[in-house]
């Protein structure tokens, strides 16, 4: 995801939605814990603030520091910023240890992520019993006839700029890999369920969305401005009364899976084999510590039974 700017990141905060809390009130009840959840790209806490209510610890983790600087504080939200740098072992260690957490949340947010050292890591945190994973993107606003006609041709400006990342979110997360087993009712690979996010958005809250959108963003990295004066004007048109605040929707796309049996079966062999390692290190610890001391021993020995032939 690009780095927001100081402006464009306040834009992001103003104009996404928080997430209805029915979400998390049905995936808490799906877990068999609620002990500890993960928001990873967590943004400025959206999704953390919801998993608060249902958790007694939630650790929210992001890149982007203008955004964290905007997070939402709560007590049983702790924020963390998480440069690219960290190792696999630095992340599961941050996040909790393994199979310690009982909920993965990534909201708008997996299809930026390296997929395969991400669900190593989710492999390896998440509670072999009872835990489950959900990631969700919305990827279309439903405000009026006038204003999406506008907004399906922006989309559609956006083609050329898109990247395989981006192809993921606007495709609803249906071609998103995603190796977990699903979760009855709640999507699966490829199949992912369908909801309604409900926001209030004012013109300018839409403007600040569009200018801080990354499609848009990617395009003005590549020197073209798709949100031009002249599309705002026609938006500006569309929208009506400037101070109308209008009822929308943002289409939303989640998935929900757990780990599989053979996740389980393998997470027991790795512990397993940990295990066998700890042991023989620390017996090799043992051998070495009474190596020496039957070496000082026998080196003071030997010192007396010198000391008694001089003295003699």
């Amino acid at each position: 995801m690009a780095a927001l700017s100081d402006k464009l990141a306040d834009a992001y905060q103003n104009a996404r939605p928080r997430y209805p809390i029915d979400w998390f009130t049905k995936l808490a009840a799906r877990t068999g814990q609620h002990k500890l959840a993960w928001d990873v790209g967590t943004g400025n806490g959206q999704a953390a603030i919801g998993l608060a209510e249902y958790f007694e610890k939630v650790v929210a983790t992001d890149i982007n520091e203008a955004q964290l600087k905007r997070a939402v504080k709560h007590e049983r939200i702790s924020y963390h910023h998480t440069p690219t740098t960290m190792s696999e072992d630095q992340m599961v260690a941050l996040v909790g240890g393994d199979n310690s957490v009982d909920l993965i949340v990534a909201a708008q947010a997996v299809h930026y992520f390296d997929l395969a050292p991400f669900y190593n890591i989710t492999k390896r945190v998440l509670r072999k019993e009872g835990g489950l994973i959900a990631v969700w993107v919305y990827n279309d606003l439903v405000i009026s006839p006038e204003v999406d006609a506008i907004m399906k041709r922006l989309v559609d400006s956006t083609f050329p700029f898109r990247t395989p990342i981006m192809n993921l979110a606007f495709d609803g997360y249906k071609t998103l890999p995603f190796p977990f087993e699903g979760v009855k009712g709640m999507g699966c690979e490829g199949k992912p369920i369908t909801l309604d996010i409900p926001h209030k958005l004012s013109l300018k809250g839409f403007i600040g969305f569009l200018r801080s959108w990354q499609p848009a963003m990617k395009a003005k990295e590549r020197g073209v401005e798709l949100v031009t004066e002249d599309l705002i004007n026609r938006f500006e048109e569309a929208w009506g009364d400037d101070d109308d605040v209008k009822d929308i929707f943002y289409k939303a796309h989640m998935i929900v899976g757990k780990l599989s049996a053979s996740d389980i079966e393998r997470h027991r062999k790795r512990f397993e084999s940990n295990c066998v390692v700890t042991k023989l290190k620390d017996s090799n610890n043992s051998a070495v510590i009474a190596s020496v001391t039957a070496a000082a021993f026998a080196g003071v020995a030997a010192y007396c039974a010198y000391s008694a032939r001089k003295n003699a």
